[in-house]
């Protein structure tokens, strides 16, 4: 939480701006300029494959919208992440964040403690793609985020879960 003044100048930064849904915000292989945090919707990140389109990432209410490559290195990332419901997103510039930061402690550690959260999550995802069966990593889906399950293609969760379609629905059959 920041203190008043560093959350009403970190706030007074933002642009309002609203996506119809299947609108691609941030394009693999260009440098993005914004961060972008949700206010409502769902989005995907992917990455395009030989195979097609691999998900590696959802988000939803409350969720950050960055490319992590642009963001730190200023290079072209990798992701593209598409809105799949009509959203509306709060941005701001990578350029008057890293400003926020040099300028307020309060919102530097705030970025500090949101860079390792992300850290975190991206450990947890490694991990359980490398040693938790693909029914475990649904399982775990339907526990923390059973809204996704209700509102996003089988596709893209088959995807993110790193298994076909038919093995999704297997897995959904044996679990009910």
């Amino acid at each position: 939480m920041l203190p008043p003044t560093e959350k009403k100048m970190f706030l007074s930064r933002f642009e309002r701006i609203e996506f119809r849904r299947g609108t691609i915000v941030i394009n693999a292989g260009k440098i993005e300029r914004y961060v972008y945090f949700i206010e409502k919707g769902m989005a995907r990140a992917f990455r395009e494959t030989h195979k097609g389109q691999t998900t590696i990432w959802f988000g939803q209410a409350g969720d950050v919208m960055l490319s992590f490559l642009s963001f730190f290195k200023n290079k072209a990332g990798y992701e593209s992440i598409e809105v799949l419901e009509d959203s509306v997103l709060y941005r701001i510039s990578s350029n008057h964040l890293q400003e926020l930061y040099h300028q307020y402690l309060p919102i530097s550690n705030w970025g500090r403690r949101f860079a390792e959260q992300e850290l975190l999550l991206t450990e947890q995802r490694f991990m359980d793609l490398q040693f938790k069966t693909a029914t475990e990593r649904y399982q775990e889906l339907l526990k923390h985020s059973p809204s996704i399950l209700q509102r996003i293609q089988l596709g893209h969760i088959a995807s993110y879960l790193g298994i076909t379609q038919v093995s999704l629905s297997r897995i959904r059959a044996a679990t009910k």
